[in-house]
């Protein structure tokens, strides 16, 4: 249903120039508030560097022989990265914490069963 057009009613006028656009308005403009976000969208935590290195490290200690190294460090630096997210809401980085703890926390439990295993099956033959 389109709109029937009254005389009264007056479209927008573009702007033609900025000159011109200048020179009738030359009030100074406010800044619209921007919200803290950067180019990445807000997916990378660079506020929370702590919930970051937990992450890198939980998915490098998939690398085999590296997690019992990198494991534990994830675990560590995820309970850092909560903690710090608790204490500041707007750094976030939660996901990225819990992710490098369940991470790190399998890898070290995989690789301290590896060598478990090695050890008893030695240890039997």
């Amino acid at each position: 249903m389109a709109r029937e057009r009254d005389d009264d009613y007056e479209r927008p006028r573009r702007r033609r120039d900025e000159e011109e656009y200048y020179e009738e308005d030359d009030r100074p403009r406010r800044r619209r508030p921007r919200d803290e976000g950067d180019a990445t969208g807000g997916l990378i935590p660079y506020k929370n560097g702590k919930a970051l290195a937990a992450y890198y490290t939980g998915v490098f200690s998939l690398i085999p022989c590296l997690g019992a190294i990198l494991g534990p460090i994830a675990v560590v630096l995820g309970i850092m990265g909560l903690n710090y997210a608790k204490k500041h809401p707007k750094a976030s980085g939660k996901a990225h914490a819990i992710v490098g703890i369940v991470l790190g926390g399998l890898t070290a439990l995989g690789n301290i069963g590896a060598v478990i295993a090695l050890v008893v099956g030695t240890a039997l033959s």
